[in-house]
């Protein structure tokens, strides 16, 4: 990574600017071409540098005020297809797989879901539920109590 990776880094990592050409304002600001901008930043998501480029919406302030990790107790010889399954659902935001913690523990597929009331976020639920079909021995519904801040890691100016 060169200064003109960091100065570019600097420049996004708050967010792209939300103009039509956020890449050309990028550009702007560091002094190279906007062409330059996107092939660096490409090179950078190859290499692992940047992991993703995306947008994150606020699901509170589009309406979804009842979010939810979904945890599921499925065997773990079909926990990777049952995830598969899982994260195909248009709702699910994003499903992982996690080691169990027993005794206290025993989930090991985690599904987030958002939905605008209980009942809708209730009838998600029940269509993961219906996918995994009998896979599943046990799950719980963590509901979120509050928004926390989320970012990756910040390089200091």
């Amino acid at each position: 990574m060169d200064a003109v990776d960091r100065a570019i880094i600097l420049a996004t990592q708050a967010g792209l600017p939300l103009t039509p050409q956020p890449y050309h304002k990028v550009a702007e600001t560091v002094g190279i071409a906007p062409e330059e901008v996107m092939a660096r930043l490409a090179r950078m998501l190859a290499e692992g540098v940047v992991r993703r480029i995306g947008a994150v919406p606020d699901h509170y302030a589009l309406g979804y005020r009842h979010n939810g990790m979904t945890v599921w107790d499925v065997a773990d010889d079909e926990a990777e297809a049952a995830g598969e399954a899982v994260a195909a659902l248009p709702f699910v935001s994003h499903c992982y797989l996690r080691p169990r913690r027993p005794p206290f523990w025993p989930y090991n597929l985690f599904a987030m879901i958002h939905a605008r009331d209980p009942e809708a976020a209730a009838g998600l639920v029940a269509e993961v539920a219906a996918v995994l079909g009998p896979r599943v021995r046990a799950h719980q519904v963590l509901y979120s109590s509050r928004i926390l801040k989320k970012t990756g890691v910040r390089l200091a100016g």
